[in-house]
C-alpha cells in the first residue's frame, strides 16, 4: 500500500506468546503491513508473520531499557501513516489490557489517522490456562479481577483498592507485578486475605520456556527469588491455584521445553516448527540444505513438452512438484500438460502439493521408500508403460532401475537440486539443543559439512537425541556414525513429532 496517501494504523494484540494463539485478523494485518512496530513481548515466531518487505522496527523494552520512549512511538506511527503506509503496532497480549493501546489510539485520533483495533488473547487468562489454572471455577469463585502490579510512577499515590482486591471469593490476576511482589502480598494480608492463600507466578506463559512457581502469600516472594523467575510473568492469587496439580497439561508434556534443531530447508520448516511448538518444544531453525533450480532446465522443458508420450508421471517429493509447476508457469503452461498421464505421488505431502495445484494423484504408495514404492508402481502399471520420474538432481536412480527391470521404461528428470548451507555458527547453535532432527539424507550430509566434517559432527551431536524422518535418512545418519534414537513410522513432519513425543514419554528411555 506504500504510496497511498491514506495510511492506516492497526493496533494489534500479539497474544501471550504462542504463535498458535494469534488471531486470524492479527495474522492478516501482519502479512499485509508496510511497517511493523513491535514490543519485546511479541516473539520472533509472531514477528515472522510479517512480509519480507515489511519495515520492522523494535520499539519495546528489555531489561528496563526502552528502545523508544512512548511519545516517540506515537510520533513514528503517525509519521509512517502519513506516508501512506499500513502501520502495524504489535503489542503483547491485548492492546487495551494494560498495554497503553488506549493512549496510542487517542494520539492517532488527535492526528486524524485512521486506525483499527485488533484484540489479542490476554496473557491474564492464557498464561493461567497453560499452567492448568482456571481463573474461575464453580467450586472456588464466580469472578476474577485483573489489575496492574506496576502503576504509573508519576501518580502521587496508588489508586488500587487493596481492600476490595483482598477478596477470597474471586481470583486476583496481576500483570507487571514482579518488582512489587513482596509488597503486594503484604498489602493483601493487611487487608484481611488469608496468608496461606495459594499464589502462582507464571513466567513466559504459553511458551516452551514457561515456568511456574506455586506458594502462598507468605512465601511467594522468597519462592520466586529462589527459583530465579523473571519478568514477563503473571501472578495468580486464589484457591483456583490449587487446581494446577490436577489440570497441568502444557508444561508436563513429553516435549515441553525441549530445544529441537530443525535442519530442513528454511522454506519448508514452518509447518514442522509449528507442530513442535504446539507440543511445547522450542524449534531452533538451522537449515543445512537449500532447494535450488536444476542445472538443466532444458531437460525439464523437453519432458513437459513430451508428456503425451508418458503413461505415468511420478513426483517423488513436494520439492519436485514445486519445481515443475514453477517451470510450467515460466513457460506459460498449466496442469493440462499432464492431462494424458496418470500421476503418482510418493508420500502424502507430495500428494497434498499436487492437490493444491488441482491434480489428484492416481497412486500414493502406502510406503514411501525405494522398493515399496517401486512395487506399488509396477502393480499399477502395465508392460511397456513409459514413466517420467521427477526427482532431485543427485537422487539415486533406484526407482528407475527397478521399473526398467520390470519392463516399464523410466526416465528420471532432474526437477531441482539440493545445495548445502554454510553456517559458521551451527556448532554453537547445536550446543544449545536437546534434539537434532533430520528429514532427508542430504540434510545429514549438510549437517556434517557445515560443522567441518564427520568427526566434528559426531562431537557436536554427542549427548543429543537424534530423530530421523525415515529409514533412508536414518541410514545416512548411521553411516555418518550417529546413533538414531527414534524413527518416524509415518515419514512426514507430523510423524517425526509423534515419534519424538513417544521417545521422550517412554519410561525405559
Amino acid at each position: 500500500m506504500t504510496g497511498n496517501s491514506k495510511g492506516k494504523v492497526f493496533l494489534v494484540g500479539a497474544g501471550p506468546g504462542d504463535p498458535g494463539l494469534l488471531t486470524l485478523r492479527a495474522a492478516y494485518a501482519l502479512q499485509h503491513g508496510d511497517v511493523l512496530l513491535y514490543d519485546a513481548l511479541a516473539g520472533d515466531p509472531i514477528v515472522a508473520f510479517a512480509a519480507a518487505a515489511c519495515e520492522k522496527i523494535f520499539v519495546g523494552k528489555r531489561g528496563g531499557d526502552h528502545a523508544m520512549p512512548q511519545a516517540q512511538i506515537e510520533a513514528l506511527m503517525i509519521e509512517k501513516a502519513r506516508e501512506g503506509k499500513r502501520v502495524v503496532r504489535l503489542k503483547g497480549g491485548d492492546p487495551f489490557v494494560l498495554g497503553r493501546g488506549g493512549e496510542e489510539a487517542q494520539a492517532l485520533r488527535a492526528a486524524g489517522i485512521p486506525f483499527e483495533i485488533v484484540p489479542g488473547i490476554s496473557s491474564s487468562i492464557a498464561s493461567p490456562a497453560y499452567a492448568g489454572i482456571p481463573v474461575t471455577h464453580r467450586e472456588h469463585n464466580v469472578a476474577f479481577t485483573v489489575a496492574t502490579g506496576h502503576e504509573d510512577p508519576t501518580k502521587p499515590e496508588s489508586t488500587l483498592d487493596w481492600g476490595k482486591l483482598a477478596d477470597p471469593h474471586r481470583t486476583l490476576i496481576l500483570l507487571m507485578a514482579m518488582g512489587n511482589l513482596g509488597a503486594i502480598a503484604r498489602h493483601l494480608c493487611e487487608r484481611g486475605l488469608d496468608a496461606q492463600t495459594p499464589v502462582a507466578v507464571i513466567q513466559d506463559g504459553t511458551r516452551p520456556t514457561q515456568r511456574t512457581v506455586v506458594g502462598t502469600l507468605t512465601t511467594i516472594a522468597g519462592d520466586v527469588e529462589r527459583e530465579g523467575l523473571q519478568a514477563p510473568a503473571i501472578v495468580v492469587i486464589g484457591s483456583v491455584v490449587g487446581l494446577r496439580e490436577q489440570l497441568a497439561w502444557f508444561d508436563v508434556a513429553p516435549l515441553f521445553g525441549k530445544r529441537v534443531l530443525v535442519t530442513r530447508p528454511a522454506h519448508q520448516a514452518a509447518a514442522f516448527a509449528a507442530a513442535l511448538y504446539a507440543r511445547g518444544a522450542q524449534p531452533i531453525l538451522a537449515p543445512t540444505i537449500a532447494i535450488c533450480a536444476a542445472d538443466d532446465s532444458n531437460a525439464i522443458d523437453a519432458a513437459i513438452d513430451g508428456m503425451d508420450a508418458f503413461a505415468w508421471a511420478v513426483f517423488t517429493s513436494r520439492n519436485g512438484v514445486d519445481a515443475i509447476f514453477d517451470r510450467l508457469d515460466a513457460l506459460g503452461r498449466d496442469p493440462r500438460a499432464f492431462a494424458r498421464a496418470k500421476i503418482a505421488a510418493i508420500g502424502p505431502k507430495t500428494a497434498d502439493a499436487l492437490r493444491w495445484r488441482g491434480i489428484r494423484a492416481d497412486l500414493i504408495p502406502e510406503k514411501y521408500v525405494g522398493d515399496a514404492a517401486a512395487r506399488a508402481l509396477i502393480a499399477a502399471t502395465q508392460d511397456g508403460d513409459r514413466i517420467a520420474i521427477f526427482a532431485a538432481q543427485d537422487a539415486p536412480d533406484t526407482l528407475a532401475r527397478m521399473l526398467d527391470a520390470a519392463q516399464r521404461p523410466a526416465s528420471t528428470i532432474a526437477a531441482y537440486k539440493t545445495s548445502f548451507v554454510e553456517d559458521a555458527g551451527l556448532s554453537s547453535t547445536v550446543a544449545t539443543c536437546d534434539v537434532l532432527t533430520f528429514a532427508s539424507a542430504s540434510s545429514v550430509a549438510g549437517f556434517a559439512r557445515a560443522l567441518g566434517g564427520n568427526r566434528q559432527a559426531l562431537e557436536a551431536a554427542h549427548g543429543k537425541a537424534i530423530a530421523c524422518i525415515g529409514p533412508v535418512t536414518a541410514h545416512a545418519a548411521t553411516e555418518l556414525g550417529l546413533h538414531v534414537d527414534t524413527l518416524a513410522s509415518e515419514y512426514t513432519g507430523d510423524g517425526l513429532v509423534d515419534a519424538l513425543e513417544e521417545f521422550f514419554a517412554s519410561p525405559t528411555r
